[in-house]
This record gives C-alpha cells, sequence and structure tokens, in this order.
C-alpha cells in the first residue's frame, strides 16, 4: 500500500464500483484507488508490489498468492444483429459448427476443443476482434461482461449454454494479508462490518462488560442447644 491509499487492478470487464462504494463508507481515512489493465498484466503488477490487490481472471499463477474465486461469468456469442443467431434466445456450440469464430491473441476462455472453424487471423485484442465481427467475416466467444464492454449498435450476443466461463476471483499476495486487505476481502463476500475481520470491526467491537462479582455465600455458624 502506498502511503494514503489502497490500490486495486481490476481486469476488463469487471465492475468494481459497488464494492468501491462500500470501501468509501467503511474506510473513510484511506481512498481506494481503481486501476484497470489488461488480463495478462495484473498478477506481474501484484507480484512486483504496483498494487495491493487485484481482481483476476483465473486460472491464475497462484505460486506465492492468496486467490478467492468469486464468480463465473457468462459466455456469449457475438454475431452481427442480421444474423441468423440473433433470432434465438441461446445456442449450443454444435450450433457454431460452421461459422468462422476469431480467437485473438489476449483470449480468455480456455478450451478443449474449439467450437465452428479458425477464422482467417488471429487479431491482437478482443477489440480488434469486435471490428472484424462488425465487418461480418467471423463471430466471437467471450464472457459476457466483455461483449458488454464493446458494446456496438450493429452487434448483439446471445448465451451458449455449454460453453466454457471464465471465472473471477480476488487475489494479493500471501505475505502482506493487512487489516486493510481483510477489510476488502469483508466487503466483496459481503460481510457486514461487525463481521468483518478488518480493522473496522476491530474498532467497532463493543469492549466486553465483566460478569458482576458475586458475594461468597455466608458459612452458617453452628450453634449449641443451652441446657434447660
Amino acid at each position: 500500500m502506498t502511503e494514503g491509499e489502497f490500490r486495486l487492478a481490476y481486469v476488463p470487464g469487471v465492475t468494481p464500483g459497488k464494492w468501491a462504494g462500500v470501501w468509501a463508507e467503511r474506510v473513510r481515512d484511506v481512498p481506494l484507488r481503481l486501476m484497470q489493465f489488461p488480463a495478462a498484466d495484473v498478477v506481474p503488477l501484484l507480484r512486483k508490489g504496483d498494487v495491493d490487490a487485484a481482481f483476476v481472471r483465473l486460472p491464475v499463477d497462484r505460486e506465492a498468492l492468496h486467490v478467492i474465486p468469486l464468480y463465473r461469468e457468462t459466455t456469449v456469442v457475438v454475431v452481427p444483429k442480421d444474423h441468423a443467431v440473433a433470432a434465438v434466445e441461446e445456442v449450443e456450440l454444435a450450433d457454431l459448427a460452421d461459422e468462422d469464430v476469431f480467437e485473438p491473441l489476449d483470449e480468455v476462455l480456455t478450451w478443449d476443443d474449439r467450437p465452428g472453424q479458425p477464422a482467417f487471423t488471429r487479431p491482437e485484442d478482443t477489440a480488434g476482434a469486435i471490428e472484424l465481427v462488425a465487418s461480418g467475416v467471423g463471430v466471437l466467444l467471450l464472457p459476457q461482461s466483455l461483449a458488454r464492454l464493446h458494446h456496438r449498435r450493429d452487434l448483439t450476443y446471445r448465451t451458449v449454454t455449454d460453453a466454457p466461463q471464465s471465472q473471477i476471483g480476488l487475489a494479493w499476495l500471501e505475505v502482506v494479508t493487512t487489516d486493510l486487505m481483510e477489510e476488502l476481502i469483508g466487503i466483496v463476500r459481503g460481510r457486514t462490518p461487525n463481521s468483518s475481520r478488518g480493522r473496522n470491526a476491530q474498532q467497532q467491537q463493543p469492549a466486553r462488560k465483566k460478569p458482576p462479582r458475586q458475594r461468597p455465600t455466608p458459612k452458617r455458624r453452628n450453634q449449641k442447644r443451652r441446657r434447660t
């Protein structure tokens, strides 16, 4: 952590705004600095100490890292609005068998067998692949969050029900699990301030009252019977 701020990196498609809002309410004296980087750059930046934590796309190399899986993303196929796929609600991979499918160099999905036919080129990045889809020379499969990020009026997308999915996780270095890091973990996991393990929980936890001291029960004295 640099002095006076907590640096949180995130990959394209992640929308950390809701977590940042909770942070601003709970950790008012330390601003949260949001920094977006390409997916391939985030873990190296984390290892170098250039960021304090990061939302990453799994899988990643977990050596010396703590990683908490958070959620999975729906996979969609991006097509022109006049494409046959646009007429249905969802498709399966078999429905794309005859399509030319682009594989950008920054591909984030992991495939055992890629669907469709290889397109005539591999674009440098997802943005370039989207441009080619718009020209009508192929289709693109990617997480729904990236399809929204690269939205165009002339394109649409449909859910692919049997495609592999991308998963988002929270990562940080094992050796630097600070109170602020615990605060962030509590926020992304939906913990209340009182149930968080961060510093605010320690500050807000009321002091335990000592139980009242019980007075010892007086011993009964043996009274001698008077002789009559």
